[in-house]
């Protein structure tokens, strides 16, 4: 399995986030090579291989991976002693519907599953406090990064200290959007100047999901400087990255994540 390392400016050495590469591609198979994420249509068993693989190469047990089940929403759960230590079927049901995690305990791997939308990883080293995050288009409107800053604060966190890389997600070229989406994302306030264009020929509106990401995350005290902008475009790439819109749903999803070493 390759694992892109993504950069957290200034972040330990202590501190890894990454994400994954869809590996060796089968001609339709959607699903090929490395798919973590259990609930859209992959074989069970190879999902639970592809996450085996991870944790062997992370060095840490199956357990020690965590991933929510994702609705779109702004659901944060945190990550700490009293969740490990929990039973599975209380897990599960905790990471139910849930759209971003914050995580205070070392040797613990949390993160999420995207094939478009924007997935963030955030650290606040000097706290030990990391989180990620799923922002698709409804989760940015409803300002998720915002929500996971105000939980990583809750955690000892400094918002003015947290560092911020995104994962490879859809471009602007690429996300094209009906008036409906460009509306939502007027009503919450944004600056449409700045993330918004419409293609000269079509006229259809495209939207920069990573832009609006960052304003967001500006707006909770994140500084510029401390978020960096993804390097690759999953629609562009789709050999490479697994995509919805060139997949469909029923398809595989990049894994996006962080973990503290509990030597750091």
């Amino acid at each position: 399995m390759i694992l892109d390392e993504l950069k957290l400016n200034g972040a330990p050495m202590g501190i890894r986030a990454f994400q994954t590469q869809r590996g060796n591609v089968v001609t339709g198979n959607a699903y090929s090579q490395w798919n973590l994420c259990d609930y859209t249509g992959d074989d069970a068993l190879r999902v639970l291989n592809a996450r085996m693989e991870l944790c062997r190469q992370l060095g840490i047990d199956l357990d020690h991976l965590v991933m929510p089940r994702q609705t779109h929403g702004t659901e944060v759960r945190v990550i700490g002693h009293e969740f490990m230590s929990d039973s599975v079927e209380n897990q599960d049901s905790t990471l139910e519907g849930v759209d971003a995690l914050v995580c205070t305990t070392a040797g613990v791997c949390i993160g999420v599953n995207t094939a478009d939308c924007v997935p963030l990883v955030m650290a606040a080293p000097r706290q030990r406090v990391v989180a990620v995050a799923h922002a698709g288009w409804r989760g940015t409107v409803a300002g998720i990064a915002a929500t996971t800053v105000e939980a990583m604060c809750r955690q000892g966190a400094e918002a003015s200290h947290i560092v911020v890389a995104m994962g490879v997600s859809i471009c602007q070229e690429c996300f094209e959007v009906g008036d409906e989406v460009v509306a939502q994302f007027e009503k919450a306030g944004f600056d449409m100047s700045l993330i918004m264009r419409r293609n000269s020929l079509s006229g259809k509106a495209h939207i920069n999901l990573q832009e609006a990401n960052r304003q967001v995350l500006m707006a909770a005290g994140v500084g510029r400087d401390n978020i960096a902008l993804p390097q690759h475009c999953s629609r562009c790439e789709h050999e490479r990255y697994f995509s919805a819109r060139r997949l469909t749903v029923k398809s595989g999803r990049t894994f996006t994540g962080i973990i503290m070493s509990p030597e750091f």
